[in-house]
């Protein structure tokens, strides 16, 4: 078994590389992520060559650095071959230092698994596998327009386990017509399957998919706030009560089994974004800058190939907007924000009125004069206390 490095902490977040493959076998109706069905097969040559190409242009922005994780997102990275994932992995290698026993997570689709592929998955390089399985019941996986059904994710989850040392699989709840009962017997069952991560997420209405249009016209009804509420408090007493406490408002793992690379994001650490519509921050003296990349595939593989890379946007943020990306993502973590960190940044303290209604109302506490967190309370209203915290 691999032997992982230390998940570090809010003043080293680490310096992280996320890959995006844009391609799924079907788009779900409730994604509104960057991913494109092509029912031609894609050119994985090409698009490793482009990879490469765009890799380069990211060492330079970036310069030397040590990498602490690597993400292959999309889409549905599954659907590559073990060649182009061996491939992508050479490549990080060449432009950056990446030590033996780093995290190196990829997503996968149970249905678009087999075992022949996760076994050149683990060859290649790929060390943690994150599984799209969603609902544990077939009535469900298919509201949610999945290819597979529950024995398939069942399958996929009894053979990451076997093949790589670590695993986490994603469930969205809050469904329509879901009760607290069901989504308690669901949870608890998948518990039962997971080896130290889950990912859960509440379902919700992104403008521009299926799901929009039929919640709009009200043929999708979708659990209240207080439903939702309900829910998502049931959530922490199962995870937390079998050793999966959540770390971040929708993420849950045993103690030391949290996303390396999430948390990366989250402690507002520095990664590079290589692929379509992939986005990076990275850090120049006291400024970051934030890419973003195209998000058509063809188009990015084009920019790429005749510009070396298919960055569309370069922003420097300065010393404000990084305090106001900091304190929006560390709130998102039960460890709460550096606040020497922010106030370095901000060039202040929280208004102390503010401060003093969020704790009083129970949304937010102090740990010590060091670290300030979310409460439980405040996690259900975490916009809220950003956006109250931020002014």
């Amino acid at each position: 078994m691999a032997t992982f490095s230390s998940i570090g902490d809010s003043t080293d977040p680490g310096f992280g590389v996320y890959v995006h493959w844009p391609f799924c076998a079907a788009k779900c109706p409730y994604c509104d992520f960057n991913s494109h069905v092509r029912h031609q097969p894609v050119d994985q040559p090409r698009f490793v060559s482009a990879f490469l190409t765009e890799m380069a242009e990211a060492r330079r922005l970036s310069g030397p650095r040590t990498v602490t994780s690597i993400f292959m997102g999309g889409g549905t990275p599954s659907l590559m071959d073990p060649a182009t994932v061996e491939a992508v992995l050479t490549g990080i290698a060449k432009f950056w230092h990446v030590p033996d026993g780093i995290e190196v997570t990829m997503e996968a689709n149970p249905s678009s698994v087999e075992a022949t592929r996760f076994h050149g998955y683990r060859a290649a390089g790929v060390n943690r596998v994150s599984l799209g399985v969603q609902a544990l019941n077939d009535r469900d996986l298919k509201f949610l327009g999945r290819l597979h059904n529950t024995e398939d994710a069942l399958k996929a989850i009894g053979l990451a386990r076997d093949i790589f040392p670590r695993m986490s699989f994603d469930l969205i709840y809050a469904r329509p017509n879901q009760t607290v009962a069901d989504w308690e017997q669901e949870l608890k069952q998948a518990v039962s399957y997971a080896v130290d991560h889950l990912s859960l997420y509440q379902l919700t209405i992104e403008e521009g998919t299926p799901f929009y249009g039929l919640h709009k016209a009200g043929k999708l009804v979708v659990p209240d706030g207080e439903q939702s509420a309900v829910l998502y408090e049931a959530t922490q007493e199962i995870t937390e009560g079998f050793g999966m406490p959540a770390y971040e408002v929708s993420n849950h793992a045993a103690p030391g089994a949290e996303s390396r690379h999430n948390l990366t994001y989250w402690r507002y650490g520095d990664y590079a974004g290589i692929g379509p519509g992939a986005h990076g921050r990275l850090s120049m003296g006291r400024n970051k800058i934030a890419t973003a990349t195209e998000r058509k595939p063809e188009e990015w593989l084009k920019l790429v190939e005749e510009h070396g890379h298919g960055m569309i946007d370069q922003e420097v943020l300065g010393l404000d907007e990084q305090a106001d990306e900091l304190l929006l993502m560390g709130l998102r973590l039960k460890e709460g924000i550096d606040l020497v960190r922010w106030q370095s940044l901000s060039g202040r303290e929280p208004d102390p009125d503010r401060e003093q209604f969020l704790i009083e109302h129970g949304f937010i506490e102090r740990l010590g004069n060091s670290r300030l967190r979310c409460t439980p309370a405040g996690m259900l209203i975490l916009d809220a206390v950003v956006a109250d915290l931020a002014c």
